[in-house]
């Protein structure tokens, strides 16, 4: 093996032969130059790992890189080596990392499949062929940066509700990434990375509103104005407090009458479980039910069926179009419902059993302020405190009587304001003529050092208190 100092001329003269061969650098250790048969020239390290595995890694061809180039390329490998890292093995393990793409594929897999719904793995699979695949796929998962997500979700700015959900999709992949090794602890780039604003938001169904709608539903359910299933399953969600998908996927199965209680088994926060109130009670045991369906609500044409969400959110549409109700959707009972619960004074723990909320956050999300007990609560504030300005026993403030100024005086020029008067100071502004707070003379009311108009520092008289 020949040696010798590694320069551009050496390697332009260093011409193929019939085998390999290499010549090493006599300036840094490992770095060596190898001429293949075919004539191409490639850049190499020799080294030994920390744990004394032999390595000959390629730093790249000559023509790609210069000699000087690969030469600082080895120095900074050799560096590495020291530490001891292993540059070769990083960069073959970079090589072989997933991209995005395929982790995209395990996180349906491996993640999704065990721990969530079919329509949350739709609306991942939906996001992943929509945004993340076409766009970053192709992105080898270690090196996926802030820049690249912050990029992404800029590309969503006109659909914001989209981007968040995609970011948060990312975020839990990234994560997950980490879990599986494929990514160092603690270096996800979606932290930090903004949600935009939604402005979507539940509206209330007021009093007056809920008057409208139950008034409806009696004349309905007595003159069989709507399908019976239909009023069955917007009372019933009104009492559960629940969501539109636990009443249309309600069997009879999991109601126990004798015991008052009902239990949601796989509902989207998992097993739920909820007391049956008498109104509850009263709707189930004189609900019609036909025979061989398993639920409570089925559909119309089909009773071995669930009511499918169309069904349902149709209907109710329809029903407070002819209530006379505006439109708020299905989600909309069960945030009057919660509401409801948190205005009774029950516990904020019964309330979330009620509701089957697993955070105080989210469950106070769904609760509305009305305006008419805040009206209520501030004027209660209000009366409390003139009952305390008018207590008989309230001592009266001393009022210092304004000092009466001479008009022929030049001082009575301006406008005079009452104040302080103690022989020393008084206070009168003229108009035009105000003068700031410092600038005031007076002996209690000295210029302060170091202002505009102040002289040397003397020390206070001591028969003159301080003010």
């Amino acid at each position: 093996m020949a040696t010798a100092k590694l320069t551009k001329t050496l390697v332009d003269q260093s011409e193929p032969g019939a085998k390999e061969y290499e010549i090493r650098d006599t300036i840094t250790p490992g770095f060596l130059l190898k001429v293949l048969p075919s004539g191409r020239k490639v850049f190499m390290l020799a080294y030994r790992t920390n744990a004394g595995v032999r390595r000959k890694p390629s730093l790249g061809r000559f023509g790609e890189l210069t000699v000087e180039q690969a030469r600082d390329i080895a120095k900074d490998w050799l560096a590495d080596i020291r530490r001891g890292d292993d540059p070769s093995a990083a960069k073959k393990e970079l090589r072989g990392a997933m991209t995005i793409a395929e982790l995209c594929d395990r996180f349906i897999a491996d993640h999704c499949a065990d721990h969530n719904k079919p329509s949350s793995i739709k609306r991942n699979q939906s996001i992943i062929n929509c945004h993340l695949k076409p766009k970053i796929g192709s992105i080898k998962v270690p090196e996926l940066e802030r820049a690249d997500v912050l990029k992404l979700m800029a590309g969503m700015k006109a659909t914001p509700v989209s981007a968040n959900r995609m970011l948060a999709a990312l975020r839990k992949m990234l994560n997950l990434a980490e879990l599986w090794g494929e990514r160092p602890d603690g270096s996800n780039p979606c932290r930090h990375v903004r949600k935009y604003p939604e402005k979507g938001k539940t509206r209330y169904i007021t009093d007056d509103e809920m008057i409208r709608l139950y008034s409806y539903l009696d004349a309905a359910e007595s003159g069989g104005l709507e399908h019976p299933f239909l009023l069955l399953g917007i009372r019933l969600q009104f009492e559960f407090a629940a969501r539109m998908s636990e009443i249309t996927s309600l069997k009879w199965a999991w109601i126990d009458l004798p015991n008052r209680r009902v239990t949601w088994p796989d509902s989207k926060t998992g097993d739920i479980s909820k007391p049956l109130s008498d109104e509850a009670l009263r709707l189930l045991t004189t609900a019609p039910r036909l025979e061989n369906s398993p639920f409570v609500c089925p559909a119309i044409f089909d009773p071995m069926m669930p009511m499918s969400e169309h069904t349902y959110s149709s209907g109710w549409k329809r029903i407070l179009k002819r209530a006379g109700v505006p439109h708020v959707g299905t989600h909309g009972i069960r945030h009057r419902a919660a509401t409801d619960i948190a205005n009774s004074g029950v516990p904020v723990k019964v309330g979330m059993v009620l509701t089957a909320h697993k955070t105080v956050t989210m469950f106070m999300r769904y609760v509305h302020t009305e305006d008419d007990p805040v009206r209520t609560a501030a004027d209660t504030v209000s009366h409390q405190r003139a009952s305390l300005l008018s207590r008989p026993d309230m001592p009266s403030a001393d009022v210092t009587e304004p000092r009466s100024v001479d008009p022929s005086s030049s001082d009575s020029v301006g406008t005079e304001i009452t104040g302080l008067d103690d022989d020393r100071y008084h206070a009168r502004t003229k108009l035009g003529n105000y003068r700031p707070y410092r600038h005031r003379k007076g002996p209690n009311r000295a210029v302060p050092p170091g202002a505009k108009g102040a002289g040397p520092m003397r020390e206070p008289d001591a028969a003159t208190p301080r003010t």
